[in-house]
């Protein structure tokens, strides 16, 4: 097995010894015998296991393990001390040693406990570059969003994931609310401890418990043992709670004793359970409808509505959608093997003039058939699906998209700007194209503009 080990003792024939036998077993050794140098060396080295004797002048193994364990917890600590300190060698083990060895010491046990700590450090390195791709993939700096809306949106993301305060995201289906939720996680202090979800509609209420904070043995028929919650697994990181709004009556009060007191009991249980986390919650229900409407409890949706983050559906960010079907062609071209070139001008107009009633979600899968279906490289318009390019289909989606308690006057209204960001997206954008395909004056059409704050670019 290969590897870089630092080696710190002050007894030189140890160093000899050790480096000796390191080497021959294929390791790649550094051995000083002055712990501060060994310490100035990990910042500009790389280190795989760090070997160090309990007792030497300077610095002792304890202080030793205590830096290290500090500036890079990835790296595990073998401690050598000789056989009246091993109660030293011990308690260093409590507090992050990874092993100690006694010395005098055989070959075969320094081997042995060596090759255990290399594959622990193998491990945390893959962990660490699998952290490092999450972040890469889930950072807000990565989220398609150049409307203005979704500046926003990324802006929030950016000023509330440094805190430790309660995130609610809230917008309709398909709008990627939970990829916000791993943008904050993976921008905050948190981003090497875990992200655990947990989608409060899809469990009922008695097993939602039961995932939320675990249970004893013999809680209940099928508990053979004891089961960890999201709660505890999410301990030093993020939970996010999907569909917040569903919960029911009792599982909001438990939810609000937890965030009050950071601690709860397993079902069960009698023991208090204490966690760290950070809670980001999500819906897409009118939460303060819901407190008004008696269903749902004003106190938890004032602990959860600390920093509120509303995503746009997609149809309010026009300006993106080219951007977000480049990135999934993009993504589901190399997915599937495929050399894809674009969207043929006419292709992409459908898509820019479309409701898209279930959002970036839908976008997603209709770029997927596409990429899957398409005979040629490039998306035309007779590759997209029937519902895009039917005339009645988007009127309709329009239309369904209308909230249902609203007067004549306001609706039509709506239907209007509907209608009229439509015509521009057809037009390109040019106003007095848009104004001939409405049947309208140019001056009409750029009154009405101003009257619903439309973008015309």
């Amino acid at each position: 097995m290969s590897g870089n080990i630092l080696i710190m003792d002050d007894e030189q024939n140890y160093l000899l010894v050790l480096d000796a036998i390191l080497t021959d077993a294929g390791y790649k050794v550094t051995a000083l015998s002055d712990p501060e140098m060994g310490l100035a060396f990990l910042e500009e080295s790389e280190v795989d296991v760090v070997v160090t004797d309990m007792k030497m002048p300077k610095l002792t193994g304890k202080d030793v393990l205590d830096r290290v364990k500090k500036s890079y917890p990835y790296i595990p600590v073998l401690i050598m001390t000789a056989f009246g300190s091993i109660e030293a060698a011990v308690e260093a083990m409590r507090t992050g040693a990874f092993d100690y060895i006694t010395k005098p010491f055989s070959n075969e046990e320094l081997l042995l406990s060596l090759s255990k700590a290399m594959q622990y450090a193998r491990a945390q390195q893959e962990n660490r570059q699998l952290r490092r791709q999450i972040q890469e993939r889930f950072g807000a700096d990565n989220i398609v969003g150049r409307d203005k809306s979704m500046r926003h949106v990324l802006d929030m993301v950016h000023r509330a994931a440094p805190s430790r305060s309660t995130v609610l995201v809230t917008g309709e289906s398909g709008t990627g609310k939970e990829l916000i939720a791993k943008a904050i996680h993976n921008e905050s202090p948190r981003k090497d401890g875990p992200f655990v979800s947990v989608n409060c509609m899809a469990l009922n209420p008695g097993v939602l418990e039961s995932e939320l904070f675990g249970h004893e043995k013999g809680s209940f028929t099928g508990a053979v043992s004891r089961r960890r919650g999201r709660f505890e697994l999410a301990d030093k990181g993020t939970l996010f709670l999907d569909e917040i709004g569903e919960l029911s009556h009792d599982m909001q009060v438990k939810l609000l004793r937890v965030l009050q007191e950071r601690r709860f009991e397993r079902v069960g249980g009698t023991e208090a359970v204490e966690v760290d986390i950070r809670i980001v919650a999500a819906t897409n229900r009118d939460l303060q409808k819901a407190v008004a409407d008696g269903l749902f409890r004003e106190d938890l949706f004032y602990r959860l509505n600390v920093v509120s983050i509303q995503l746009p559906p997609l149809r309010e960010r026009r300006e993106d959608i080219p951007f977000l079907a480049a990135h999934f062609l993009d993504k589901f071209a190399k997915e599937n093997g495929r050399e894809m070139k674009g969207f043929s001008p006419s292709a992409m107009d459908y898509l820019s003039a479309y409701e898209w009633p279930g959002n970036v979600r839908q976008l997603e899968n209709v770029i997927e058939r596409c990429v899957v279906l398409a005979g040629g490289e490039t998306i035309d318009a007779d590759d997209l699906p029937p519902e895009i390019k039917d005339e009645d289909a988007q009127f309709k989606s329009a239309v369904d998209l209308l909230p249902t308690k609203l007067d004549l006057s306001e609706t039509l209204e709506k239907i209007e700007a509907a209608v009229i960001r439509r015509a521009l997206v057809k037009a390109d954008f040019v106003q007095v194209k848009a104004a001939e395909l409405l049947n309208i004056s140019k001056s009409l059409l750029q009154y009405k503009l101003k009257k619903y704050t439309i973008s015309a670019k």
